[in-house]
């Protein structure tokens, strides 16, 4: 594919350095826990500060209830603000709860244009996607399409084999819960590494490399452990899992997912993401570091990418609304019978596995998390180059937070979790 220059491109402060754009990368939580290998340049500084500093000053008044009254959220307030205080561009935040919705912002959506974060902005949900997924194949399953000891083998013979990998001990189950031992090419190949999640990133995000050729890379690698003897993240799991949906429906993934999951929800604002490079919708900027070591490194505008490798792994495009209206259903069971319900949150470990602390892995792309408090909570989360979303519940889905940051640098996920942590964890 030939190189697409200047696609896309908005404007940013001269502190930006700006690059030719040509591939795109989508970040699972497991690279969310690779080094954060950078820090706020010198002329980045002196750039943008000042919109910074108006952004977090916005940010204290623009909390704003929805559809209902609902009381102030100072602690959620003070824990955007932080975010953007420590070095993030911009901080968002949505919550539902009995006394009904809050939405709150700190920092910048665009920090070439000073454009404030709206709600109804769209963004990009990274592995958000595989709660997605894993609805649609257990919705499958409910319909008697798929079973879930069906092996890999038996929807897609001949994909997965070679190098101790074995498809037909390989189950819709295990692809699940991340429990297949399949290899995360996403990080143990240094070329996908560098072109997809580093230094080369600007030079290849808008190259196509669809889930097929994802599959094809893992199977350079021997598995982790056997089928169900451990658990490690893939993204290829997921790969498969939409590849089967496609196999054993006849329909595409995207239409399958809208069909499922997206029209009986009425998640008017989210949709997977096609060929196209650009959010259809109003939307921000993401802005990314390239996990550089370089403590002057520059900041890249990464918002327009090609989402073809994402796929059933990441592709999908929503909103704080729809996404707290999507983890509410899932927490709560509105979309499966009890037993599938009660399957997709049967978690297993993630102990050892190099994953976000302190979490158990469900059978639904989804995960439970103990708050430094004790407190435990419910849902997904994801990432993609310049962005990081958590979208977390109670265990019955009345009570939600959905936040999302707009950089990748400065610890993101430590600002998520005081964020999520500040909604949920009791005060004194």
């Amino acid at each position: 594919m030939k190189p697409r220059r200047n696609h896309g491109e908005s404007a940013a402060p001269q502190a930006f350095s700006r690059q030719r754009p040509h591939r795109v990368a989508e970040f699972e939580e497991n690279q969310m826990l690779t080094n954060h290998r950078s820090s706020t340049s010198k002329t980045l500084r002196a750039g943008i500060a000042a919109l910074l500093i108006a952004g977090i000053a916005a940010g204290v008044t623009a909390c704003a209830p929805s559809s209902a009254a609902a009381p102030a959220k100072p602690a959620v307030q003070q824990a955007l603000d932080q975010a953007v205080a420590g070095g993030l561009p911009g901080a968002v935040a949505e919550v539902h709860d009995s006394a009904g919705t809050w939405w709150g912002r700190a920092g910048l959506a665009d920090a070439g244009t000073g454009r404030l974060p709206m709600r109804g902005d769209q963004f990009r949900v990274g592995s958000i996607t595989k709660a997605f997924t894993a609805a649609a194949v257990l919705r499958l399953v409910e319909a008697g399409v798929l079973n879930l000891d069906d092996t890999v083998t038996k929807w897609l013979p001949g994909v997965v084999r070679g190098n101790g990998n074995d498809g037909a001990a390989i189950t819709v189950r295990h692809l699940l819960n991340q429990t297949s031992g399949l290899a995360n090419p996403s990080v143990d190949d240094q070329e996908m590494l560098n072109n997809f999640s580093g230094k080369d990133y600007m030079q290849h995000r808008f190259d196509n490399l669809g889930a097929e050729d994802i599959v094809r890379i893992t199977m350079k690698y021997p598995p982790y452990y056997a089928p169900g003897a451990g658990w490690r993240y893939s993204n290829t799991n997921y790969f498969l899992l939409g590849m089967i949906i496609e196999k054993a429906t006849g329909r595409g993934y995207a239409d399958e997912i809208q069909r499922l999951v997206i029209d009986p929800l009425g998640l008017a604002d989210t949709y997977v993401a096609g060929p196209e490079f650009e959010v259809r919708g109003p939307h921000g900027r993401l802005y990314s570091k390239l996990w550089s070591a370089d403590p002057d490194a520059p900041v890249y505008d990464v918002t327009d990418m090609n989402p073809s490798w994402a796929g059933a792994a990441g592709a999908i495009v929503s909103t704080t609304a729809d996404l707290s209206r999507f983890v509410t259903a899932m927490a709560g069971g509105e979309l499966l019978p009890p037993a599938l319900h009660e399957l997709m949150w049967t978690t297993v470990s993630t102990d050892g596995a190099g994953w976000i602390p302190q979490t158990r892995y469900g059978s639904g792309g989804v995960f439970e998390q103990r708050l430094p408090c004790g407190v435990t909570v419910y849902g997904t989360g994801g990432a993609v180059q310049g962005g990081f979303t958590y979208a977390m519940a109670s265990r019955d889905g009345g009570h939600t937070l959905v936040t999302t940051v707009n950089g990748d640098w400065n610890n993101p996920i430590g600002a998520l979790l005081a964020i999520t942590s500040a909604e949920f964890c009791p005060t004194i």
